[in-house]
């Protein structure tokens, strides 16, 4: 007799996302009025039904919990008993909640839930897993992660805390206290306090990425006031969660505060199974640990942005987020939640985010999963909805296919020092669109069958479009904004007329994509890139994709001395995580404004970790050529360091690589790679060290 299957608890695909990233959205203060999105917020399906055919030999009866009220069906008729006769039978259950995603944990000898459950939002079609529409029978697989306890539903989700003390707590002059917790963090501030019964006690406590901003009560961006009833209610108060390093605390009506912690709240990993990098250069050691730490804290039930003021999903944030993941932590699900949450449901009204730059990043971003993880039952989940968005992106391109700006979109780009437009057709735009089309033709590849909500679409006529479209827009950016003369490809076309503004921004896509010949990225090195009169870039955001165009570029010593001058530079200002923008330029207090706010700047933003991707991919020079590692190639460049070493995880376990001047030493856990070096190949197998010495 087979062991008994696992029972796990199921809903409707991407609804556990939706109903999650709608509280998680919703959770953003500032100074102390919630501020949720400004884009379309999507809801879960309030009536779902489950369905599985069953063949028993005996009669089971069932352990059923739901999450919301329920009907049981056999063979289409309502049972008044959780009990299934011999033999074979359609089992349905049907699951009604407005409140949270309707989700079923079953529990029998041989019947239990899991993704082979078929599901559907009663509207009398099952939607198989490429989107396609099709009568009761088809192959439907449920929404499921590893809520494997019946006492577990997934409403109950939430990240794991820890308790952490202060490094110093400090009198203040107006008898308050600040409270430093020694560098940024995330959690819910607890406090022990005394008040006496009759009095109008009260606290105001004001938080700081800075100690400027905690002191700063008049303009810190988030506070919490605790009255009386609540001080009285019980001795230890725990306030919402929060990022902070510092805390000010002032105490009215003799209230007194005689503790102060934090439970830190944070997304679990296992160390063992995440990557490593260290070096010759102690300041880069220190710049990679500083960046773990960052993506750690922006690591939630999402990837978000920063942790003190938007603490949102963005789409444009999010894939690097997931390029640093893949060399650090390896948490693949976060990645789906995001992805799933990210783009909602259909129909497509808005760009993701309502910024078309994030609309193409999200396309690309589940082509980049699946390479990286070999996950090829994510892409055929996800497909369709990669469909209905670039419908969406291509009903509003311009009569000659380029996707210019539309009076309901936000053109982002970047945040920049310097005037840019962003009306009409702006190269970057085009370059970006170019690349989702080519990501779209090679998941359609990779599908290669019927797909559509409701009306099939021939996968083969998807492909030939995409791939038309890509080549077409290929043709058309280059005649339009390629400049033979200044060596690299102008800003934009608007109201007719070519802006001849040079920036970096679609010169590096341009290489990164490959949009670019041999000849034409050569001379934006030289005209563009390395120009020194060509604005620079002050945000790690983009940071990462000049920088990723350096080492593709092969000029690793470079970047090398660019990361220890950026990065560095803020460590040298007492960072402990890596910041939304620095600009060497700016002094003091400057450092800690943006949008016109004293402290509108986060001092904790995922798209300042990029080391992490850098190191691992263009240092230790790991990158899977085939989908989930199952081919690699490793092309280490110490760039200017006299030895490095470090692990990247993959599917397999780990790649291990250790290079110095003399010799360079890699070995894999599983898959077939090739380590290039000194312009030699050499075949690396699992479970085998290869030595080359140089």
């Amino acid at each position: 007799m087979e062991p008994k299957a696992k029972p796990t608890w199921i809903w409707y695909p991407g609804d556990f996302e939706v109903w999650l990233g709608n509280r998680f959205n919703s959770r953003r203060t500032e100074r102390g009025a919630m501020f949720p999105p400004f884009w379309k917020h999507d809801s879960h399906w309030p009536m779902v039904t489950f369905a599985k055919t069953v063949d028993i030999d005996s009669d089971e009866t069932l352990t059923v919990e739901a999450e919301g009220r329920f009907n049981f069906s056999v063979d289409g008729r309502l049972q008044s008993a959780l009990v299934v006769p011999k033999g074979r039978h359609e089992l349905s259950f049907k699951v009604w909640n407005q409140s949270a995603p309707p989700a079923l944990f079953v529990s029998g000898a041989t019947i239990v839930t899991d993704a082979s459950w078929q599901v559907t939002f009663e509207d009398k079609v099952w939607i198989d897993e490429c989107g396609v529409a099709h009568g009761a029978g088809t192959y439907v697989p449920a929404g499921s992660w590893t809520f494997d306890s019946a006492d577990t539903p997934p409403s109950h989700y939430r990240l794991a805390c820890r308790e952490e003390r202060p490094a110093q707590v400090e009198r203040l002059l107006n008898g308050g206290l600040l409270v430093d917790f020694g560098r940024e963090t995330f959690g819910y501030l607890c406090l022990k306090v005394n008040c006496s019964a009759g009095t109008q006690c009260a606290l105001a406590i004001y938080y700081g990425e800075s100690r400027e901003e905690a002191l700063d009560a008049a303009h810190c961006e988030t506070l919490d006031r605790v009255v009386a009833d609540q001080l009285l209610a019980s001795p230890v108060v725990r306030l919402d969660s929060k990022a902070f390093r510092y805390v000010s605390i002032e105490m009215e009506g003799g209230v007194g505060v005689d503790d102060v912690w934090m439970d830190y709240e944070y997304s679990p990993f296992d160390p063992a199974r995440s990557g490593s990098f260290g070096c010759s250069d102690e300041e880069l050691n220190h710049i990679w640990q500083v960046a773990a730490y960052t993506l750690d804290l922006t690591t939630r039930e999402f990837f978000v942005d920063g942790i003190k003021r938007d603490r949102w999903t963005w789409s444009g944030d999010a894939i690097q987020s997931y390029l640093m993941n893949y060399y650090l932590r390896f948490d693949n699900e976060c990645v789906k939640r995001t992805i799933r949450q990210l783009r909602g449901k259909d129909p497509v009204t808005s760009h993701v985010n309502t910024i078309m730059d994030y609309s193409f990043y999200w396309v690309q971003s589940v082509m980049d999963y699946y390479l990286y993880t070999g996950d090829k039952h994510f892409l055929r989940e996800i497909y369709a909805k990669m469909v209905t968005l670039m419908d969406y992106v291509l009903s509003r391109t311009d009569a000659s296919g380029m996707a210019s700006a539309q009076p309901d979109d936000w053109i982002f780009v970047d945040w920049t020092d310097f005037p840019m437009h962003k009306r009409g057709a702006l190269c970057f735009e085009q370059i970006l669109l170019y690349k989702s089309l080519q990501t779209m033709a090679q998941c359609t590849a990779l599908i290669d069958m019927p797909v559509g909500y409701g009306k099939a679409r021939d996968s083969r006529e998807l492909l030939d479009t995409y791939s038309d479209l890509a080549g077409r827009l290929a043709k058309r950016i280059n005649g339009t904004f390629w400049s033979q003369e200044a060596g690299a490809y102008f800003h934009g076309l608007a109201d007719g007329m070519i802006d001849r503004q040079v920036t970096k921004f679609p010169n590096m896509f341009a290489i990164l994509y490959g949009l670019a010949s041999k000849e034409q990225a050569e001379r934006i090195m030289s005209s563009v890139m390395l120009n020194p009169d060509v604005p620079a870039i002050t945000t790690p955001y983009m940071r990462f994709y000049e920088l990723e165009t350096l080492c593709m570029m092969g000029l690793q010593e470079e970047v090398l001395q660019q990361m220890k001058d950026y990065w560095g530079g803020m460590l040298r200002l007492g960072a402990t995580t890596f910041w939304e923008k620095y600009n060497p330029l700016e002094q003091g207090r400057e450092h800690l404004a943006m949008y016109g706010r004293p402290y509108g700047k986060s001092l904790c933003h995922a798209w300042g970790a990029s080391p992490i991707y850098l190191l691992g991919r263009y240092f230790l020079g790991v990158q899977p050529t085939m989908p989930g590692y199952s081919d690699f190639t490793v092309r280490p460049t110490l760039g200017g360091l006299q030895w490095m070493r470090g692990a990247v995880p993959t599917p397999y376990g780990f790649i291990r690589v250790s290079m110095d001047n003399h010799e360079v030493r890699v070995s894999s856990d599983g898959g077939y790679g090739t380590l290039i070096v000194g312009g030699k190949r050499y075949a690396v197998k699992a479970g085998e060290e290869v030595r080359v010495e140089l």
